[in-house]
């Protein structure tokens, strides 16, 4: 009644090379909706950040065309219609990943994750790093006040089965103590390992105390702009 609903819907879409795209769709109604602009959140494992920002970006383009009316249903249909173009046209912004090919599907990848809290946090801290060994992935899991963040390094294909692993195992607790999945995870970059960046040698756990601290992991790894980014938000 007074922070209205939200609600996430899995949609695939058939791309030309007969390659379905999964689409993760967030929408929160405010109470006023629909005379109010829905707030909607794009993820896919098969696009880049700046491909969901423009698939956003054209979703509410469209919610505006609807305004007052429910459009929920509408919007959904028309990217399932219109996904091939939004992404033909934000190839272009992506140029500096490069496309992916049967050379660069195997290359090293590297995979940044902002974790919302560890309530069971050594068993949680255990299973990350007996994941990043199995995988054979190099890294850190940071750990700065209260933000947690994963980095990775290490073949694409390892770097999906972290993924998969994150998603589906239940490596927390909730407040009552049950066993459960982790639900609060987001993926602020997946990306492939360029020249400029350090390889990391291993996977440690490390605690920072001050933003500093944390910026200088980055710089020395040769990720100043992946720091500049995605981490000043969370520090708001």
């Amino acid at each position: 009644e007074t922070h209205g609903i939200s609600f996430r819907i899995q949609i695939s879409v058939k791309e030309p090379l007969d390659k379905d795209i999964l689409l993760k769709l967030l929408f929160h109604l405010p109470v006023s909706y629909p005379s109010t602009l829905p707030d909607i959140s794009v993820n896919s494992d098969q696009l880049t950040r700046a491909q969901c920002m423009d698939v956003k970006e054209k979703l509410l383009e469209q919610a505006k065309k609807h305004l007052s009316e429910p459009m929920v249903h509408d919007l959904i249909l028309w990217i399932q219609q219109h996904l091939k173009g939004v992404i033909k046209q934000s190839a272009t912004v992506c140029s500096e990943k490069p496309t992916l090919s049967k050379g660069t599907e195997d290359g090293i990848w590297m995979l940044l994750l902002h974790l919302d809290h560890m309530r069971a946090k050594a068993k949680y801290v255990k299973t990350v790093e007996k994941w990043a060994s199995n995988l054979r992935l190099t890294g850190r899991l940071m750990f700065m006040g209260k933000i947690i963040l994963i980095l990775l390094q290490g073949d694409r294909s390892s770097i999906k089965e972290y993924l998969i692993l994150q998603k589906t195992s239940k490596v927390d607790v909730d407040s009552s103590g049950k066993k459960c999945k982790e639900k609060m995870m987001r993926v602020l970059c997946e990306t492939e390992v360029q020249s400029q960046h350090k390889r990391f040698q291993m996977f440690e756990v490390k605690e920072y105390s001050t933003p500093e601290e944390l910026q200088k992991e980055f710089e020395t790894a040769g990720l100043t702009a992946l720091f500049s980014e995605f981490v000043p938000p969370l520090l708001k």
